[in-house]
């Protein structure tokens, strides 16, 4: 059983940068690998960008290439998202989820574990 817990949501002016943590506990976290998601109100939650086991591939979104990082340190077992360049269309309810094995999903039911989600708002 892996549980995660995201962290470094805020509110910040459009063109700023945010930094999110997750940070996961249980065993062979580095089995896993993690993808962010995030959620705007009245919309699905949508892929925003992962990361595969070793942290060695990383796959985003198109409407994030270039501005967001994704990055895994299995030593610490925290993934961590860095966001740049933010907009206001950025603004979501952030989360991530965790899936054991090779593949890398970029859907929700792909994921097996979610934290409860980190709100990041972008004032115009």
């Amino acid at each position: 059983q892996v549980q995660l817990v995201e962290s470094g949501g805020g509110l910040v002016e459009a063109g700023g940068s945010l930094t999110l943590s997750c940070v996961a506990s249980g065993p062979q976290f580095n089995m896993y690998a993690v993808s962010w998601f995030r959620q705007a109100p009245y919309k699905e939650r949508e892929f925003v960008a992962a990361v595969n086991w070793s942290g060695g591939d990383k796959y985003y979104a198109d409407f994030v290439k270039g501005r967001f990082t994704i990055s895994k340190d299995t030593t610490e077992n925290t993934v961590t998202l860095q966001m740049n360049s933010l907009k206001p269309e950025d603004t979501a309810v952030y989360y991530c989820a965790a899936r054991r094995g090779i593949p890398v999903g970029k859907r929700p039911p792909d994921y097996d574990y979610w934290g409860q989600g980190t709100q990041v708002t972008v004032s115009s």
